[in-house]
């Protein structure tokens, strides 16, 4: 038989109760001959808690100890996690065993709060595989070279089961969430969006980048570079459906586009709440400038998204960029203090009440007019377009934040993703 990686959400894991039933549906799969990795997250809102009580007794800051602190504070939820889901286990007749990162061990680098996975050395999991035991790996965490618990950025549990799962070479990840699959876009939004049965990596990749929730990008771009097959489904359907049933179920992020991904030129509609919008105005356009700019935000360890350069007038131009809104406040301060004295300028603007809004298909590709018939779309519904960025298979374009739900649902129409597919 073969061996899967199932990985559980908070959500998944919120109460002892759901723990059980999470304990009996990893039993089912064990019973029936399969070799079972589990990677659980903290119960939910466990991780927001402690990061809470931190706060509270000091203001948050970026030094390396501040941060090395949080990093042992916050991987404590998963091993919280693992040890119940163990000891549920052991309840239910099933031989198991639960280790933290450090334990397996998972070697990272010492970015803390948002370490990289370096390297898993699988030797102590694929014995206790090998002795017919269940697995448990906390998700989220890892150790550096000194010694150092580190974590891997919220959402970092996707990451951890990718990542086990391509050292094990396993058949097939499996993340449980509270959702049933990848939809065309949040049902919560646009209540006609339709659940995908399968949907490629690149386009899985595109869509988590670009503000899509149900996986983290850095697990969609390990299995990318691992050719790691996953599938996204639900916990909550009952635990003791025939695993045939439940193999198949949810969506598929798949390598392979078939000729029914073809005529899908549309697979859906991303969008981010979370930008915000920085310009500086009246920099020289000269060769270096954006280096300049950009390479001070990037030391400061901070991503920027979508860039845009005027055209230039006078040997003046202006320069546009957004960052994560929680990056906003310390960009701004960084653009004032340490670049903006460089560039002859003081002409600095910022914006907060932004989104940006996506269009995903590996189809676009292959069909022109895209792009505009996106833009028609938004122009028919009085929204203005302050930033387009593309690539391939995707066009995202930044507007006012108040029009955020009236532009997806608009874009959904124009691309028919509520009507079935042929």
């Amino acid at each position: 038989m073969a061996l899967f990686v199932h990985k559980y959400g908070g959500t998944s894991m919120g109460s002892t109760e759901r723990i059980r039933n999470v304990a009996k549906r990893v039993a089912k799969w064990a019973r029936a001959g399969h070799q079972m990795v589990v990677v659980p997250s903290a119960m939910s809102g466990e991780t927001n808690r402690l990061l809470g009580l931190a706060k509270e007794l000091a203001p948050a800051n970026p030094s390396p100890a501040y941060l090395r602190e949080l990093d042992m504070l916050g991987s404590t939820g998963e091993q919280v996690s693992v040890g119940l889901l163990s000891i549920a286990l052991q309840a239910e007749g099933v031989q198991a065993v639960s280790y933290a990162g450090w334990q397996v061990p998972i070697r990272t680098n010492n970015a803390y709060t948002k370490a990289r996975i370096d390297s898993i050395d699988d030797r102590k999991v694929r014995a206790d595989l090998d002795a017919g035991k269940v697995v448990i790996i906390t998700g989220f965490q890892g150790v550096d070279e000194g010694g150092n618990i580190t974590t891997l950025g919220r959402g970092g549990s996707d990451t951890s089961a990718v990542a086990v799962a391509a050292a094990l070479k396993a058949a097939e990840c499996l993340i449980y969430t509270d959702v049933d699959g990848v939809y065309t876009t949040d049902p919560r939004v646009v209540p006609e969006a339709r659940r995908l049965r399968s949907v490629s990596f690149e386009e899985m990749l595109e869509m988590a980048s670009l503000g899509s929730k149900v996986l983290q990008i850095r697990s969609v771009e390990f299995a990318g570079k691992y050719k790691v097959p996953m599938r996204v489904l639900s916990s909550f359907t009952p635990w003791d459906i025939p695993i045939g049933e439940e193999a198949s179920s949810g969506t598929l992020i798949t390598f392979e586009e078939d000729e029914q991904m073809e005529k899908a030129v549309v697979s859906g509609i991303a969008f981010n709440r979370d930008e915000a919008k920085v310009s500086i105005l009246g920099v020289p356009d000269k060769p270096g400038i954006a280096y300049n700019i950009l390479g001070a935000v990037a030391g400061a360890n901070i991503e920027v998204d979508v860039i845009i350069q005027n055209i230039s007038k006078d040997g003046r131009t202006d320069f546009s960029f957004t960052v994560h809104r929680n990056d906003y406040a310390r960009t701004m301060d960084l653009l004032k203090s340490q670049v903006l004295p460089s560039l002859g300028t003081d002409q600095l603007e910022g914006d907060t009440r932004i989104c940006k809004v996506s269009i995903v298909g590996i189809g676009m590709r292959s069909h022109v007019g895209v792009a505009s018939k996106m833009f028609r779309s938004l122009a028919e519904e009085g929204i203005n377009i302050q930033m387009i960025s593309t690539s391939e298979i995707k066009t995202s374009v930044v507007i006012d934040e108040k029009y955020m739900e009236l532009a997806v649902r608009a874009l959904h129409r124009a691309f028919d993703l509520d009507a079935p597919p042929a």
